[in-house]
């Protein structure tokens, strides 16, 4: 059985992270992003939105509960109407397939090295023991 370094790991760790990096669901996100960029009406409710929260900040600081409860009202509509535009519902679609990407690597390699570790032990997959585990419920 051959020993890795964790430097040799880190470089593997890379060579996937560009793999995902040039996937479809990459490539819709980063067009997705841009189009949200270039979107005149996106970038006046993000602006809006901007003022209210520093308004809104300034309220709270102040005290000024009735202003501030006004305010987080009129954020929350502001957050929906942006919510509503179908290139930021597309765009947030796609946030949520690259981190469920990301999430289904983190989790494969995670069970891997678990199985791993259980199998060089003698261990039982099914049951989910290490083979010291095993010897020790004996």
């Amino acid at each position: 059985m051959s020993q890795y370094t964790k430097q040799q790991i880190i470089e593997k760790a890379h060579e996937i992270a560009s793999m995902i990096a040039q996937t479809e669901e990459v490539d819709f996100f980063k067009r997705a992003e841009a189009q949200i960029n270039e979107n005149q009406k996106v970038k006046e409710k993000i602006a809006s939105l901007k003022s209210l929260q520093k308004q809104a900040v300034n309220f709270q600081h102040l005290g000024k509960e009735k202003a501030l409860k006004l305010i987080e009202s009129k954020i929350a509509n502001v957050e929906a109407e942006i919510d509503a535009i179908p290139i930021v519902q597309e765009f947030k679609q796609s946030q949520g397939e690259v981190n469920n990407l990301l999430q289904l690597v983190a989790h494969s390699i995670s069970n891997k090295v678990t199985n791993e570790i259980i199998e060089s032990t003698g261990g039982d997959l099914l049951q989910g023991v290490t083979g010291s585990a095993m010897k020790k419920n004996q």
